[in-house]
């Protein structure tokens, strides 16, 4: 097996683990989503601490690293609450579709944090791309907040994430390493939200524990699968197999909770996937 073809099963690996922690989440039930939020970054705090251990990686932050880690963190910590909150509420397709509008908001914040000029092919992926969500959220205009926040939530999730990969991004280009910034990440996330759970709990069922303990297991394989993806062959050539997410995630959804996007919700699904591809291959060849 080449490289390549490692890398490419990594992230469809990546893909799989983190439907799975969206399908795990939606089957946790109705518990408040910070509490979810806490569960699922607590396991990836300590699975981060034990490769940080077994690498004899040094726990140590740069005071200059201080600003973009924090930065990375909050945008993060925004984009799971807005993730969770839609995967309650919408069919969890739906929701992670909405999450993968993270990469073409990478390209806006892109530009106006680290100077990247975007070319023309990717200024009209992020307009089609919107156009895309459009046809998810169905706005309408007798549609009341509460039927939209969830939708409007899945969008500033994508938002947030988007936000946070640029971050990294930047802390990558100062060197950085991985397991650190999912460290700070997973301890930021789990500080902000335990107020609420020392004021708030909800009192889960065994049950329910060990569905949140499987979703923050999941999303620890998802992360260190698209780490060893990324190690294997660079984003230009396999980042386009993360779209498999939302095969998973549709599968997941309809065999797990009977779940069937529409048609418009296709449609868009469509257009994002499309957009996605032709930006993929433009960028190839751009190479």
């Amino acid at each position: 097996m080449t490289d390549k073809q490692k890398g490419i099963a990594f992230i469809i690996m990546s893909a799989f683990c983190f439907a799975l922690m969206n399908a795990f989440v939606h089957l946790s039930g109705d518990l408040p989503t910070l509490q979810k939020c806490f569960f699922r970054n607590f396991i990836a705090l300590i699975f981060a601490g034990a490769v940080i251990v077994t690498s004899k990686e040094k726990l140590h932050y740069n005071k200059a690293d201080l600003p973009l880690l924090v930065l990375r963190s909050a945008a993060g910590t925004i984009g799971i609450l807005g993730n969770f909150y839609a995967l309650d509420r919408i069919n969890i397709a739906d929701a992670s579709m909405l999450n993968k509008l993270s990469p073409f908001f990478v390209i806006i914040f892109s530009y106006f944090f680290l100077k990247e000029k975007p070319r023309l092919i990717q200024v009209a992926g992020v307009i089609v791309a919107f156009i895309g969500s459009l046809f998810i959220i169905k706005p309408t205009l007798n549609m009341s907040i509460s039927q939209l926040a969830p939708s409007l939530a899945g969008f500033a999730g994508g938002m947030g994430a988007g936000a946070a990969y640029t971050a990294v991004r930047a802390l990558g280009k100062r060197g950085v390493k991985g397991p650190l910034i999912v460290f700070f990440f997973s301890g930021f996330s789990c500080l902000v939200t335990l107020p609420y759970l020392i004021f708030c709990y909800h009192t889960m069922t065994l049950y329910q524990t060990i569905i949140l303990l499987l979703a923050g297991l999941a999303a620890s394989g998802g992360q260190f699968a698209i780490t060893a993806a990324y190690t294997y062959a660079p984003a230009k050539e396999i980042s386009v197999f993360d779209y498999t997410n939302i095969i998973f995630a549709a599968i997941l959804g309809f065999f797990m909770f009977n779940q069937v996007p529409d048609i418009y919700s296709f449609i868009g699904y469509i257009i994002i996937c499309g957009i996605s591809i032709a930006m993929f291959f433009s960028e190839k060849k751009h190479a």
